[in-house]
């Protein structure tokens, strides 16, 4: 065979190569936070999906009620170890959160109440630092009522589908600075304990920060919001940046307060200028 001949193949054969040595297999990963290691992939495909709702370490959740006959059974996950991923694409789903009646991360119509039994609900939480930066969610993304303990960082990162961060306790610095948002950000009922991040940020679809909290400030310079910005009955406080954010598809301010007074779309339209 000719040296001519001999690059040329490396040349064709390289591309499926070097994508052979970054296809990560979720199981894998899943197996490693098992193990209580810490996880670290970079320029990585993650294959299937990666279910943190049903980790070795699950435990089922005491009853909140005194009368348990009608609750929902909760299992708790824990993730004990740092999670990094850095310019990683994610092509299945990836769960902290999980529920057999849902098809959209959100209950519906609870078999509970019709006399089927108890509902069951997994939840995930995360111990340490969460890293998710660059990263493409291309199917499903459930962090609801996830507890992050250390630092979240989401920065970079583009969520195809819904992201559901719905009831998520954040502990630590919190970052979606650049992240894209291609369908529904649910952000409801979280209250954000540090100055959040979302700096030229982008939200295609509603940004839903519906009973919201942001007692220390956020930041959204230059984010876009071409769906609703749904900030009704949120709390927000200085210091709030807004300078160069674009509203396209309409803004709900109604009961939303601002240093615990009323805040109107007048004073949010003058404070993005």
């Amino acid at each position: 065979m000719s040296k001519r001949l001999t690059y040329l193949l490396l040349f064709v054969l390289l591309p499926a190569f070097s994508w052979a040595q970054t296809s990560v297999p979720a199981a894998e990963i899943v197996a490693k936070i098992n193990r209580g290691e810490a996880v670290s992939y970079q320029n990585a495909t993650i294959t299937g999906d990666l279910d943190l709702t049903q980790l070795q370490n699950k435990t089922l959740q005491k009853p909140k009620g005194e009368n348990d006959k009608y609750d929902s059974k909760e299992y708790l996950s824990t993730v004990t170890a740092p999670v990094s991923f850095i310019n990683c694409t994610f092509k299945g789903d990836v769960l902290a959160y999980f529920n057999p009646n849902s098809l959209d991360g959100d209950v519906k119509v609870s078999n509970v109440l019709r006399g089927k039994g108890q509902e069951e609900v997994y939840n995930t939480n995360f111990e340490q630092q969460v890293r998710f930066e660059k990263c493409v969610f291309e199917r499903r993304s459930a962090f609801k009522y996830s507890a992050f303990k250390g630092d979240a960082s989401f920065a970079g990162s583009t969520f195809q589908n819904e992201a559901l961060f719905k009831y998520a306790q954040f502990n630590g610095k919190i970052d979606f600075e650049k992240a894209r948002f291609n369908e529904v950000a649910n952000f409801k009922y979280v209250k954000f304990p540090s100055q959040v991040d979302f700096k030229d940020a982008s939200f295609r679809d509603e940004a839903l920060f519906k009973y919201a909290a942001f007692p220390k400030g956020a930041d959204f310079q230059r984010a876009t919001f071409t769906g609703l910005a749904n900030f009704k009955y949120a709390k927000l406080a200085d210091p709030v940046q807004w300078k160069g954010a674009t509203f396209k598809g309409g803004q709900d301010l109604k009961y939303t307060s601002m240093n615990q007074k009323s805040f109107s779309a007048a004073a949010l339209d003058e404070m993005a200028r």
